[in-house]
C-alpha cells in the first residue's frame, strides 16, 4: 500500500469506526466471527488484542483458547463467554468453530509461528497478532508463503504503524519543514532489558516506524556489548517471552535506508532516562521531529536548526492530522490507536478491499529482518546486506 492510499484508508477508517464520526463503510454491517487464541503465563493475552473486538459491532468473539485452565476461566468472564465457548486446545477451536478472524495474543514470540499457520491452515480470512512477529526469518517466510498461498490477511499489532499522524508528517518533510532530513535516530526504553531484548520487546515498534519514514532497509552494521565488552559466543542466554538466543546488555545498529537517509539505533541498560528515549527522532537541518511511541499527542515539533544551541523559551509544537500546533480534530484518536481498534478496522478493510493491511506481512517483516540483521552483523563483524541470507536466528550459528 501506498502512502496516499495508506492515508486515505487511514481516515475513512477513523470516520467508521464510530469514535470519530457516524459514518459507515460500505459493506460495514458485514458479521465476522473471532476466535481468540491466548497462553496465561506464557504471554497471556497481549495488550488488549483479546478485547478490542468487543469495540467493534461488526465481530462476535465466538470462543477463546487457552492451555492454562484457570486463566480459560478468567477470560472467559472478561469477555462474556458461556463455558462451553472455552478450549485447552486451540487447534480443535479452530476446527470446530472455522472462524473468520483469528486473533494471536500472546506475547511469547515463540508460539506465534505454529499458531498463524493453525488459522490459515482452516481458511480464515485474516488474523491480527501481537508484536514481536516471529523468532527469525525461517518462520516469517513459512507464515509469508502460507498466507499468500491461502489468501489470509495478517496484520500485526505495531499499532503506532497505523497513527495517521504519520501523513502529516509525511508533508512536513515533504514541504521542507525540517529542512533536509539528515538522520533518523532511534531508541528503545533502556530499562532493565536493554540490549538484545529491548530491541526485539520495543524496538520493533521504532524500527518499524523507522523503515516507514526511511523506506525499506538495505544494509546494516551493528555491535552488541555485555558489561562493556564485545559480545562473545559464550555470552548467548536464551531469552525470556520466547524471544529465542539473546546476547548483551548494549546494543548500537546503523541502518541504510532506500530513501538515501541513514537511521541509528541504540540501546542500553538502565541507562537513566527513565524510558523517555523509546521512540525516534527525525533529524533535518532546519528542524526535528519527535515521536513518542504510544504517547499522545504521538510527535512533536521542535523548529530550528537542532544542533544549535537550545534557547530557554524553545518552541515545542504539537502534531495533530490538522497540522503543527493544531487541535487534533479526530475525536478519542488515540483510543483507537492504543486500544487496537483502527488496526482491526483497518484488517477487516483489508479483507473486503483484498489488499494489505497497514502493517502486514511485508511491513512487519522488514522488521524482523532489521532486528536478525543486527545480530547477523554482529555475529560476522561486517556489514550486512538486506534481505539476509541466513533465515535462521544468526545467534544460533554463533561459532
Amino acid at each position: 500500500m501506498d502512502r496516499r492510499q495508506f492515508s486515505t484508508t487511514a481516515l475513512s477508517l477513523l470516520g467508521s469506526a464510530g469514535i470519530c464520526s457516524g459514518e459507515t463503510l460500505e459493506n460495514e454491517n458485514r458479521s465476522w466471527s473471532v476466535a481468540v487464541i491466548g497462553h496465561t503465563g506464557r504471554g497471556d493475552y497481549g495488550h488488549g488484542l483479546d478485547t478490542v473486538w468487543r469495540h467493534i459491532p461488526q465481530t462476535t468473539i465466538q470462543g477463546v483458547a487457552d492451555a492454562n485452565a484457570n486463566g480459560l476461566a478468567r477470560e472467559l468472564i472478561k469477555l462474556g463467554l458461556n463455558p462451553d465457548q472455552g478450549y485447552s486446545d486451540y487447534h480443535r477451536m479452530l476446527r470446530e468453530l472455522q472462524p473468520d478472524i483469528v486473533a494471536v495474543c500472546p506475547r511469547h514470540v515463540d508460539q506465534h509461528c505454529e499458531m498463524i499457520l493453525a488459522a490459515v491452515k482452516t481458511g480464515v480470512k485474516g488474523i491480527y497478532v501481537e508484536k514481536p512477529f516471529v523468532q527469525n526469518l525461517k518462520q516469517l517466510d513459512k507464515v509469508v508463503e502460507a498466507c499468500r498461498e491461502g489468501g489470509t490477511k495478517l496484520a500485526v499489532a505495531h499499532r503506532n504503524r497505523y497513527h495517521p499522524v504519520l501523513q502529516t508528517i509525511d508533508g512536513l518533510i515533504r514541504d521542507g519543514r525540517i529542512g533536509r532530513l539528515l538522520e533518523i535516530r532511534g531508541r528503545g526504553k533502556g530499562d532493565g532489558r536493554g540490549g538484545a531484548e529491548d530491541l526485539w520487546v520495543l524496538g520493533s515498534h521504532v524500527l518499524n516506524l523507522m523503515s516507514y519514514f526511511g523506506g525499506a532497509p538495505e544494509t546494516c552494521s551493528a555491535t552488541l556489548y555485555r558489561g562493556g565488552r564485545r559480545v562473545m559466543k559464550s555470552d548467548r542466554v536464551v531469552g525470556g517471552e520466547g524471544l529465542g538466543w539473546l546476547a548483551g546488555d548494549e546494543l548500537h545498529a546503523t541502518y541504510r535506508f532506500a530513501r538515501g537517509v541513514t537511521g541509528y539505533f541504540d540501546s542500553i541498560a538502565n541507562d537513566g532516562t527513565k524510558n523517555l528515549g523509546f521512540g525516534l527522532s527525525l533529524v533535518g537541518s532546519q528542524g526535528r521531529i519527535q515521536i513518542w511511541c504510544d504517547d499522545s499527542p504521538l510527535a512533536r515539533f521542535i523548529p530550528g536548526n537542532p544542533f544549535q544551541a537550545a534557547v530557554a523559551n524553545g518552541e515545542v509544537l504539537p502534531i495533530s492530522t490538522a497540522g503543527v500546533g493544531e487541535i487534533e480534530p479526530l475525536r478519542d484518536l488515540h483510543k483507537s490507536i492504543y486500544q487496537h481498534i483502527l488496526p482491526v478496522k483497518d484488517l477487516l478493510d483489508a479483507i473486503r478491499g483484498d489488499r494489505d493491511p497497514i502493517c502486514g506481512l511485508e511491513d512487519a517483516g522488514l522488521t524482523v529482518e532489521m532486528i536478525c540483521g543486527g545480530f547477523e552483523s554482529h555475529r560476522l563483524g561486517k556489514t550486512v546486506e538486506f534481505p539476509l541470507l541466513q533465515r535462521d536466528h544468526p545467534l544460533s550459528k554463533y561459532e
